[in-house]
């Protein structure tokens, strides 16, 4: 924030919002600038809650007049720092959580328009009273927000299926750097007058604009749904396992998670009910079909799939979900992964993608790669296998210093990327860039990506006052 004083701005920033919507007081801010991981810790003058688009441009209006840096945020369930001010700089935290209206829904159309403070929870129960599905599905589902899915391209569990939020996303309302509005909630499925817009905003994590709201694909439900645990001997088996179902499913392969064994110790230890659906192994799948018809159609595919596997002596040993509840406690096994190493001492991320067919011999490369560099340290390795993006997190040792541990993060993260590199992959497969990678996309991205990106960043934002040093680091 530049002069005139901050207690000026603060009192011009604070008159644009309602009574009490301007938080100013180190308790009222709190919640605002702490990552959930706790790795991050923010700081700010104000946090400003508008309570609609007219509000969000006014504001944007004055950060463009008196260069004040703008971060805005979602749910603050981000996982690279994007959504934390930084310490020192003065910036000004926009909360959407205000903005949670559902504007519109056309079952026909099979589109809803909501605002981008809604919870990813909220939408869910939108379209399902609508008789229709919102696919996008993520662990932080109850608290996450729809502007943050579509801000960060957020995947998930559904993503083999349905695709990215990219792929669920008709049309944008944004603000622009100046406080512009700018009107793309068409809900049309072709568009091809001209350059495709929206897409410049999904995913730049509110680096070129603040999203206010969205136009989304809606989905008939389907009728019926099959859920099955599978135990294999390794990740090898696994990739059989999936081009198993995939070609027995097709698109009706709504979900294929992978999970290592230690990954399903932790779970085992820290959820609490949680109960392995078949005997210890060294990995384990995750497997859902979902039919137009019936429970029991679905149920005949995952049956068959399974007998097929196991014959072949790609699975160990396999259960199907016989109820609701059941399949529902499959899921939480998955879901759960994330939170459960936080019970276990310090864990560094990895984020990652590489091409599906070379999953296996990434996975066995990078394991050895950080038990080499790190001894004693536990890979966690879990997630997506049906699109080739897992977590490569990594616990510390047992009995370990935490803070010794993370203070090794960067020395960790150049072992893993290194051999994703060597596969062709992404360093941030769906949780963005944020601050936490920033000056890794300056070393892995190709130096005509950096500049184009430049390029849009300054023709969309001149002043660099959205979301500074996040995505792209500018002079």
């Amino acid at each position: 924030m530049k002069n005139p004083s901050t207690s000026d701005l603060v009192s011009r920033f604070s008159a644009l919002v309602g009574p009490g919507q301007a938080l100013v007081e180190d308790a009222e801010k709190a919640r605002y600038l702490v990552e959930w991981r706790d790795l991050f810790r923010g700081e700010t003058p104000l946090v400003l809650r508008p309570a609609d688009t007219r509000e969000v441009a006014a504001i944007l209006r004055l950060a463009h007049e008196t260069k004040t840096a703008i971060i805005p945020q979602g749910g603050n369930t981000g996982l690279v720092a994007g959504q934390i001010p930084v310490p020192g700089r003065q910036e000004i935290v926009v909360s959407l959580e205000r903005l949670d209206k559902v504007r519109s829904i056309d079952p026909l159309g099979n589109s809803m328009v909501i605002e981008a403070g809604m919870p990813l929870a909220s939408a869910h129960a939108a379209a399902a009273a609508a008789g229709r599905v919102f696919p996008l599905t993520l662990a932080s589902l109850g608290s996450c927000q729809i502007g943050g899915n579509v801000s960060t391209n957020a995947g998930g569990t559904a993503v083999l299926a349905y695709g990215n939020a990219r792929n669920l996303v008709l049309g944008l309302e944004v603000v622009l750097a100046d406080g512009r509005i700018w009107n793309g909630l068409r809900r049309l499925g072709k568009d091809n007058a001209g350059y495709d817009l929206k897409q410049l905003f999904i995913g730049s994590e509110g680096t070129l604009g603040v999203i206010t709201a969205a136009a989304l694909k809606l989905h008939h439900p389907p009728r019926g749904r099959a859920v099955a645990f599978a135990s294999v001997a390794s990740p090898k088996a696994a990739l059989d396992l999936f081009s198993r179902a995939q070609g027995a499913a097709g698109f009706g392969l709504t979900g294929f998670e992978l999970m290592s064994g230690l990954a399903m110790e932790f779970a085992l230890r820290h959820l609490p009910g949680a109960r392995l659906p078949t005997s210890a192994a060294p990995w384990y799948v995750l497997i859902e079909v979902s039919s137009s018809l019936s429970d029991t159609e679905a149920e005949t595919v995952v049956l068959d799939v399974l007998t097929g596997a196991m014959e072949a002596g790609e699975v160990l040993e396999s259960t199907l979900a016989q109820s609701l509840s059941q399949a529902e406690d499959f899921w939480r096994l998955r879901h759960g992964m994330s939170e459960v190493q936080k019970r276990e001492g310090g864990s560094i991320k990895h984020d990652v993608s590489v091409p599906i067919g070379d999953l296996p011999a990434f996975l066995d490369e990078a394991m050895t790669a950080v038990e080499v560099a790190f001894p004693g340290c536990r890979p966690v390795p879990f997630g997506h296998m049906g699109d080739g993006n897992i977590h490569f997190n990594v616990s510390q040792p047992e009995g370990g210093d935490r803070q010794g541990f993370l203070s090794r993060w960067n020395e960790m993260n150049a072992v893993v990327h290194d051999v994703v590199r060597k596969y062709d992959g992404s360093v941030a497969a769906e949780h963005g860039v944020g601050r936490l990678k920033v000056d890794l996309l300056a070393e892995v991205k190709p130096p005509l990506d950096l500049e184009l990106m430049a390029r849009l960043k300054d023709a969309l934002d001149p002043l660099g006052i959205l979301n500074p040093g996040r995505v792209i680091r500018r002079p």
